[in-house]
């Protein structure tokens, strides 16, 4: 039996990987509360009592698993927001080494990450695990540091296998616009309400969609995958099925029919986003059968849900 535990839960990615894993028949740990991102000396007595009553329940349970899906920076994010961030993994980390039970018991970690961030800077065409990371902003640089803790802790614990899951763009009904990111969610919203949409890159700017539910199961697929030898593994999870800005505008159009009233403008945020963005994953072959969705049907399910939200008078956010 395993004990998992999505740090994160309340994200657009860790609510999925709460109903991938609760699906598949895994157990799920909840602490009693958010960490306190913003307060140092709030958040270490709650981060010691999560990973106590965690390590006991794992114990029982006989394997455990930690997702990291939490964060609230963003590409434009200062150092100094980010260095929260790394103090309460590397916390986490140090706290979970130091659990003898959680040690006595095999386990494992899967960190996520941006693809789209961390190959910033890459010159191939098409994107996979063989090329080198190239980081051009603070957030990306951040998420390397982090990603290398994580394989630190792995190594230096036979009982503890981890997977460094690079993520394309994620979306999905119910995604928060409080982080100004979530394009798609942006789009549909405006569009219902007949808004002004404002695009700050070119039409021709190629990304990555892939729904968070399918993210989220090809996550928890690749972390049980990459249980066994080496300890530490990187994968790329994308829909591997790009699409141009002028693409998802005409999906837009077919589905709500109407055109969104798309306004082009730059921004200072224009130039750290690459321009095109393909992904293709060699590493930790996974099930084939595992959830598809296309970017048309996406893209039907985000509208539904602002759809739904407009008439009810209120806006969705990921619980």
């Amino acid at each position: 039996m395993t004990l998992a535990w999505v740090v994160g839960s309340g994200g657009l990615l860790g609510s999925a990987l709460c109903r991938a894993l609760r699906r598949g028949g895994t157990e799920t740990f909840s602490p009693t509360g958010p960490f306190s991102w913003a307060s140092e000396a709030e958040r270490m007595p709650q981060i010691a009592t999560a990973v106590q009553a965690f390590a006991a329940r794992a114990a029982a349970a006989g394997r455990w698993e930690i997702y990291w899906a939490a964060g609230v920076s963003t590409m434009s994010s200062s150092e100094t927001a980010l260095e929260a961030e790394t103090q309460i993994l590397s916390a986490l980390l140090r706290l979970v080494e130091s659990t003898p039970l959680l040690m006595a018991t095999h386990g494992a970690l899967a960190f996520s990450s941006s693809a789209g961030t961390i190959y910033a800077g890459a010159a191939d065409y098409i994107i996979t695990e063989n090329t080198a990371p190239a980081p051009t902003t603070a957030y990306a640089r951040a998420k390397l540091k982090q990603e290398d803790m994580v394989r630190s802790f792995a190594h230096a614990n036979d009982n503890v296998s981890a997977l460094l899951a690079r993520l394309s763009t994620l979306y999905g009904p119910g995604q928060s616009l409080g982080k100004q990111q979530g394009l798609l969610t942006n789009i549909a919203r405006l569009t219902l309400k007949n808004l002004p949409v404002q695009i700050y890159v070119p039409f021709d700017t190629i990304r990555d969609y892939i729904a968070s539910d399918d993210a989220a199961a090809a996550m928890v697929a690749a972390l049980r995958t990459a249980a066994e030898t080496p300890r530490v593994r990187t994968k790329i999870i994308a829909s591997e099925q790009p699409a141009t800005i002028a693409e998802i505008i005409a999906m837009f159009k077919r589905v709500a029919r109407r055109s969104p009233r798309v306004i082009t403008s730059a921004s200072k945020l224009s130039g750290i986003y690459p321009r095109r963005m393909r992904f293709q994953s060699t590493a930790v072959p996974i099930n084939a059968s595992l959830p598809r969705t296309s970017l048309l049907i996406g893209i039907a399910q985000v509208i539904a849900t602002e759809r739904e939200a407009l008439m009810r008078g209120r806006r969705p956010e990921a619980e």
